[in-house]
């Protein structure tokens, strides 16, 4: 484990944007350096040397915690974010919690490791219903066992760092300081000591090596790092990383570059830097969708969510590329994210350590959708494991690829990075797969309203999606299931209605009425319920107009003043409480008094006819030796308002 720092700050890119408080000493100052420019051996020792003398401060141990977590070195970060946390119980970078919780998680602690990733989401202020590390421990079980895995013979050496795919034919590239007898000789990139270079295996159907591992030359080889590799199916474009070249002093950054170079008459020519490169960030690991119209990478460019995120960038047919976009917060994190790959089936898988995970590095899958993205998933054991596991890479016809660890047999030991061939036996599981359906209709005439809108909001009030429903008025989306999501319906002409669908629910049904806006007039037409207006109701016994009716009454005026040649029919009605003729006469004097309330607002009186109907038209069974509640009798103390002209 010890002295792999600087080959795990080359491809990991592991990069900090802290800075350096504590001051009080050379040494410090001097280890800062190192510390922001990737070269962590020296910072680390320094920090270390300096903590060990009895130093104390929050800047310090967060720095040396950090500098064992990004290089992978887990059982050291628990230490030092021991002595973190002991400091402090409130690190000003809530990061911390999940720094500690992943390097916890990578030694076996996974108890205390839960503990702390719950505190990360609760620090940050993240839903209360957000899963917590137990329910994402379980829904990895249930993508577990997918996967038969084994070294892969030939290339596996415990003692020299491989990783990597990229698969052409019946050739493996992958990047190896296999020339170099021992790694643990290498203090810094540049001591003239053995860099990472691309080499080359022959693999039968299985995957398996059936040839000696050879290096690549030309274009392929510099004096630099270079890993990544990727193709373009004619065989005649590569994409790959490399170290930065461009800067005078050598040990002054080790930024990492995207090259790419071209087979012209049957000869690479000079490896080139593309254009959105900068010596002042990385960008690295890149890798083609299936129709190689978009390149993705991870970069640590400013404006990203964490220390490295993916973007991508389109290439136009005359392969210029574009200006990269971030792939967003649902695939970015605070964490890394790195090493993606596209399958031929346009499945996007990563690694990360931002989002729960097994250990360190753990691959993850998403599906890549018009407009958007599924939902990530861990892709479980035993692909992921205790440690680091990146550089994943499938053939979606065979089932079968290749994967990078640092695992060994015992849990918790790290060596160096291996290459693993592996055939998944099974798709992967959707486990946060739910749909929310329903139905858009008219809520006066309950037809179906084609073409309404659908939109879908998170807690945060982020649009999670948008769609129209069908000529049934029918509506289908696929959510998370374990969010909740504000439902908005809505359309031109109609009013909106809107719902909130229940987090952990694998199906839920939600129905929307919209009331329409805009409306003909015709003759039969209940303005009660084209205007929303709730049932005018009545005390008991009594005709007044009560001061809730009032305020429903408004909307009527308004249609009535608008359309001054407007004749419309009151209806009254009564419950059954009472004779018939009394009832009769009650619901009579309720029409009555609902005509004089609007004709005292102005309204001619021969534009308006009252009826009453007593208990003749009741709307529920509450009829006569029905036994009742006041509530149910009140809902048929109502009128109505039928366009008559």
């Amino acid at each position: 484990m010890k002295n792999r720092l600087v080959i795990y700050s080359f491809f990991f890119l592991c990069l900090s944007n802290t800075t350096l408080m504590y001051g009080q000493e050379n040494k410090v100052a001097k280890a800062t350096g190192n510390y922001e420019q990737l070269d962590y051996v020296n910072a680390q020792k320094v920090y270390l040397e300096v903590a060990e003398k009895g130093h104390e401060s929050e800047e310090l141990f967060t720095k040396l915690a950090n500098s064992y977590y990004f290089n992978a070195q887990y059982d050291e970060a628990v230490k030092w974010y021991e002595k973190l946390f002991s400091f402090t119980t409130e690190p000003e970078q809530s990061n911390m919690y999940l720094r500690y919780s992943q390097s916890l998680k990578a030694t076996g602690q996974e108890a205390k490791a839960a503990e702390y990733y719950d505190a990360f989401l609760q620090k940050n202020g993240f839903e209360t219903n957000q899963i917590n590390a137990q329910g994402y421990h379980d829904l990895t079980l249930q993508n577990s066992g997918r996967y038969e895995l084994k070294p892969l013979e030939r290339v596996y050496d415990e003692n020299k760092v491989s990783f990597g795919y990229f698969k052409l034919g019946d050739t493996l590239y992958y990047a190896s300081t296999n020339n170099t007898k021992t790694f643990l000789n290498i203090r810094s990139a540049w001591d003239g000591l053995s860099f990472l270079s691309l080499y080359t295996v022959q693999v039968d159907s299985l995957n398996q090596a059936i040839s000696k591992p050879k290096k690549l030359k030309g274009s392929f080889k510099s004096k630099f790092h270079e890993s990544s590799p990727v193709f373009t199916t004619d065989n005649n474009t590569v994409y790959f990383t490399r170290s930065n070249n461009t800067i005078v002093d050598k040990k002054e950054d080790q930024r990492l570059k995207i090259y790419k170079t071209e087979r012209i008459n049957g000869k690479w020519e000079v490896a080139k830097e593309l254009s959105i490169n900068s010596d002042y960030f990385s960008n690295a690991h890149p890798t083609l969708n299936p129709d190689e119209t978009k390149l993705y990478f991870s970069s640590d460019r400013p404006g990203g969510y964490g220390e490295s995120d993916l973007y991508v960038s389109e290439i136009d047919a005359e392969g210029n590329i574009s200006e990269p976009i971030n792939l967003g917060p649902e695939i970015n994190t605070a964490g890394k994210e790195t090493f993606p790959f596209v399958s031929a089936n346009n499945e996007l898988y990563f690694s990360s350590d931002g989002h729960f995970g097994l250990g360190g590095l753990d691959v993850f899958y998403v599906k890549i959708k018009e407009g958007g993205y599924g939902n990530i998933l861990n892709i479980g054991e035993p692909i992921n494991s205790y440690a680091d596991d990146f550089s994943f890479g499938i053939d979606s016809e065979s089932n079968r690829g290749f994967i990078s660890s640092n695992r060994t047999d015992t849990e918790g030991a790290f060596i160096y990075d291996n290459i693993y061939s592996f055939l998944e036996t099974k798709p992967v599981i959707d486990v946060y797969f739910a749909q929310i359906q329903g139905y858009v209709t008219d809520i006066q005439t309950e037809l179906p309203i084609e073409g309404a809108l659908i939109v879908l909001r998170d807690s945060e009030g982020t649009v999670y999606k948008k769609l129209t429903t069908d000529n049934k008025g029918f509506y289908n989306v696929e959510t998370n299931k374990f969010k909740p999501y504000v439902i908005n319906a809505s359309k031109k002409l109609y009013g909106t209605d809107e719902n909130l669908s229940k987090p952990n629910f694998e199906n839920q049904e939600i129905n929307f009425q919209l009331q329409q806006n805009e409306f003909v007039l015709v003759a039969g037409t209940d303005l009660a319920k084209v205007l929303n207006i709730p049932i005018i109701y009545f005390d008991f016994d009594k005709s007044n107009i009560r001061k809730d009716a009032q305020v429903e009454l408004e909307k009527l005026l308004a249609v009535l003043n608008q359309y001054p040649n407007l004749k419309i029919e009151i209806r009254s009605h009564t419950d059954r409480r009472g004779n018939d003729a009394y009832n009769k006469a009650l619901s009579q004097r309720r029409a009555t008094s609902t005509l004089n309330y609007l004709v005292e607002n102005g309204v001619e009186s021969s534009r308006l006819k009252a009826l009453g109907f007593g208990e003749s038209k009741l709307v529920n069974n509450c009829s006569n030796g029905v036994p009742c509640s006041e509530a149910d009798h009140q809902k048929n103390r109502r009128s109505e308002f039928i366009v008559i002209d």
